[in-house]
């Protein structure tokens, strides 16, 4: 028994704490026991919750890791708290460390509370075509750092999440169809019937054009060498690089199928003999 005290109290003086008892180490292995069923108790709690919340499915992982850290830290203040540990000195030492470390790391946390915010936020997701911060590209990769966009010329892009959560954000595929808005222009001398006939010859012939809304096209300006046509359009995101330029190339040939001028502004000088 005696060897045991001496035991206990050598440990005592190797951690630093007085009048180390067996009765005080019996407290703590209580309190551990209980601390750990607690934590287990509450860490099931969080897991129900995080998974009946759908915005947060990105983010569970972290904010499940963050808890666990967080609630053996304070099982560890109340240990030490028993054990008969200054406490206050404890934690004001860690908050001069967490300042220190959060000023050394201010870019880092930075693009850590943006990845958060995209991760739960969602104005984008792996696939869809987004144009931000000055960069358009198809997204491939939300990480909590970075964000991986390949450009349509096959590059990669990281962008910092801290400039991506503040910027404005196009989403090209999120609504699953977008609207195209062409202009062509004819000349004077071309009947409108006629011009209309040879755009909509086009619009039948391109596949990917949506039935609903139907493509429309209006007489949209009357401008100083020619007439301009505004052709309006829904397509599939998907698909609306391939029918753009089918449309370009075949407005093109048509009107000169159907004898349709396509002009351009052009400036006629007369010189006058005196």
């Amino acid at each position: 028994m005696n060897t045991i005290q001496e035991v206990i109290k050598a440990v005592g003086g190797v951690l630093g704490i007085e009048n180390l008892t067996p009765w005080s180490l019996l407290r703590v292995a209580v309190i551990v026991l209980a601390g750990w069923l607690v934590i287990r108790l509450l860490m099931r709690m969080a897991d129900r919750l995080l998974e009946r919340s759908k915005g947060l499915s990105d983010v569970r992982v972290y904010i499940r890791s963050a808890l666990r850290i967080f609630l053996w830290f304070l099982l560890a203040l109340m240990l030490a708290g028993t054990l008969g540990i200054e406490v206050t000195s404890i934690i004001a030492m860690l908050s001069v460390v967490g300042l220190a470390v959060s000023l050394a790391l201010q870019n880092t946390l930075s693009n850590l509370a943006g990845g958060l915010t995209l991760l739960v936020t969602k104005p984008f997701a792996v696939g869809d075509y987004v144009e931000a911060d000055g960069v358009s590209g198809t997204i491939a990769a939300v990480d909590l750092s970075y964000t991986k966009f390949i450009t349509p010329d096959n590059k990669e892009i990281f962008v910092p999440n801290s400039q991506l959560s503040a910027a404005r954000i196009i989403n090209y595929n999120t609504l699953g169809r977008r609207r195209m808005d062409l202009k062509f222009t004819a000349s004077y001398d071309a009947p409108t019937a006629q011009v209309r006939a040879a755009i909509e010859e086009v619009l039948e012939a391109v596949p990917g054009i949506l039935d609903d809304p139907a493509p429309v096209v209006y007489l949209s300006e009357y401008r100083s060498s020619s007439i301009e046509y505004l052709v309006r359009l829904w397509t599939a995101a998907g698909d609306y690089w391939d029918v753009y330029y089918a449309l370009l190339e075949g407005v093109r040939e048509s009107f000169a199928r159907n004898g349709v001028e396509m002009t351009y502004d052009h400036l006629n000088v007369h010189l006058v003999e005196r």
